[in-house]
Formats: structure tokens, sequence, C-alpha cells
């Protein structure tokens, strides 16, 4: 028997969910807000909720104070480069852990997982050190060959792998199907919202990543979009938070229509993976 939920619930659940999405969203409103108004009017106190005069040319203005179209290109080619070889060495690895019988097999797993609790700035000298020695600093190949393992890709494939029964696996071993082609075209289409999710979480991560190209570059040719960004604050005249949130607001817009487009995907790779 289906039973009713009381409507005071209802309205109590749908106000929370109302409060949490108003926390969320207003920094992005305010950002977009504050990147459309007057240098005096993101200083004025108290601050104004809407510019007296929309200002689109503060745009334009970021976009003509530095190459931001080479920064875009870079973001874009070093991002998408990353998520490509992570989902691929990810897919690998994570069938090898769920399907595959070899020695010491656990105890490799372990020490995948034990690699999510290192954080990349512990790690970043030594990297820097062997880069550097092969002549690699200040180049794209600096930004993305350290990334290309994925241990918290190799868990969530894994688990997709998991997921999927044996049986399916068994079959197609029965007509002939070889380890790749079971990879590929028979789990590939059963993981995809997991893939779909991975190559999102990736893309995001390291669009975003300011630390690791801050460090390993020094020229304005391979520098990707988020240093870019962070050069419009101008030392010693104070900071240009118009043109600050106008610069975040480019950084960002492709992330949430990234998210729109793949939140469903994202949800079905949540529950495979709590499947396990």
């Amino acid at each position: 028997m289906k039973r009713d939920t009381h409507p005071t619930l209802q309205a109590g659940a749908l106000a929370a969910l109302v409060v949490v999405a108003l926390l969320e969203v207003t920094p992005y409103l305010w950002m977009v807000v504050t990147s459309l108004k007057t240098l005096p009017e993101t200083l004025a106190l108290p601050p104004s909720w809407w510019p007296e005069v929309i200002q689109w040319s503060n745009y334009a203005e970021v976009w003509r104070s530095a190459p931001f179209w080479t920064y875009l290109l870079n973001s874009i080619f070093i991002a998408t480069s990353i998520a490509v070889i992570q989902v691929a060495l990810s897919c690998m690895a994570g069938f090898a852990f769920a399907r595959l019988r070899f020695p010491g097999r656990e105890v490799l797993f372990y020490v995948v997982l034990a690699c999510l609790i290192i954080p990349a700035q512990v790690r970043f000298v030594s990297i820097y050190t062997m880069l550097d020695d092969f002549g690699l600093i200040n180049t794209y190949t600096a930004q993305i060959l350290p990334h290309a393992p994925s241990a918290l890709g190799i868990f969530l494939m894994r688990q997709a792998y998991l997921a999927v029964p044996q049986e399916v696996i068994d079959a197609a071993r029965l007509d002939g199907a070889g380890t790749l082609r079971i990879l590929v075209g028979v789990l590939g289409p059963l993981v995809a919202p997991t893939i779909m999710a991975l190559a999102l979480f990736s893309f995001v991560y390291h669009w975003n990543d300011y630390f690791w190209p801050l460090v390993m570059t020094f020229d304005e040719g391979v520098r990707p979009l988020p240093l870019g960004v962070a050069l419009l604050r101008e030392q010693g005249t104070g900071s240009r938070w118009h043109l600050i949130m106008a610069g975040n607001v480019i950084l960002v817009a492709p992330l949430l229509v990234l998210f729109v487009l793949a939140q469903k995907k994202i949800v079905k790779a949540f529950v495979v993976v709590s499947m396990k």
C-alpha cells in the first residue's frame, strides 16, 4: 500500500531545498552582478544589488587585458587531454582490479586507495625535479603527464565493473570476444554513466587547477585560464573587482553548462558506486 507523505513534511522539505538552493546559487549570482558594475559600485557601502548601468564593456576589457584566447585554448586542450587519458587508464586498471585475478591484486588496490590521501603539494617537488631533468618544464606535457593516472578514477571504474554481473562477461567470452572487445563493446555501454561522470570530474578539476600550472609554467603561451584570471589583480593599485568577477564568470560559465548537460549521468554514476 502506498503511504502518502504528510503535506506539512512535504512543505518543510521543499522549503529546506529552496534554502539550500539559494545558498548555492547566491554566490554565482553575486559574481555575475558584480561583473556588470563599475569599480566604485563594487566598493560602495552598503553594497548595491544591481548596477545603475550594466557594464558589458567589462568583459571586453578583460578579454583585451591579456591573451585570453590563448589561455582559453590552453585550458581546453590541457583539461580535455587529461580527462581522455585518465578515462582510458582508469577503465583498464579498474577492469583489472575488478575482474582479473593476479598475485597481489588486493594489496595493489589498497596502495591505489592510499594515493587518494596524498595531496599534490606533497609530491610536486619530486615530480618537478624529474620533469626538469627531462627538460619538460614550461610545456603542455608537464601539465598533463603527471595527472595521467587517477586513483579516484580507478576506484570509480572498479566499482562500476563490479556492478556488472559476471555472467555478461562470461557470455561475451563464449562468443569469442577478447578482453579489449569486452572492455569497449560489452562493458563500455553498461558503465557509460560512470565514464561520463569521471570525465566530467577530471575536466572540471583540471580546468580550475591553479597550483600545478603555476609551478610548472612561466610562459603565457602554455598557461591556462585560471592563471590568466589571477593576473587581473593589480599589484599596488588595488583589486579591480568588477574585472576579476568578469574573468571568473568567463572561467566558470563552461563548467556550469557541462554540469547542466551531464547531471543525470553524475547521479547514475553515484548510484552505481553506492551499490558496491
